[in-house]
């Protein structure tokens, strides 16, 4: 059975680094939990207009991580689902850490 274990943040040259799945024209804008495969699952009450759900995501980001807006890049995805996020000036540890103490402790499903 796959546990929080497999959940994965790298260490990038400048920050750190993670996989994301957004689900957009979600009731709320959060964070749902760890999938599976260790990628972040995060709501986001924007649609997938005009890079409207990127821009949400980076701003939920920011808040959540306490990092500026202009330090998190969506590095692959711009535009669909399955996203690679940078965040720089951070470490992976923190960022790890701040994750799991916002998600419940079991996996989440890939559904919507």
């Amino acid at each position: 059975m796959p546990n929080l274990e497999d959940f994965n943040i790298t260490d990038a040259a400048r920050g750190a680094a993670f996989t994301v799945k957004v689900v957009p024209r979600a009731s709320r804008t959060e964070l749902v939990g760890i999938q599976e495969d260790g990628t972040i699952k995060i709501r986001l009450m924007a649609p997938p207009v005009n890079g409207q759900d990127d821009a949400e995501l980076i701003a939920f980001l920011a808040d959540f991580l306490g990092a500026s807006p202009d330090d998190i890049e969506i590095v692959a995805g711009v535009g669909s689902r399955k996203k690679l996020v940078s965040v720089l000036n951070v470490r992976a540890e923190e960022v790890e850490r701040i994750i799991r103490a916002a998600v419940p402790s079991e996996i989440v499903n890939d559904e919507d």
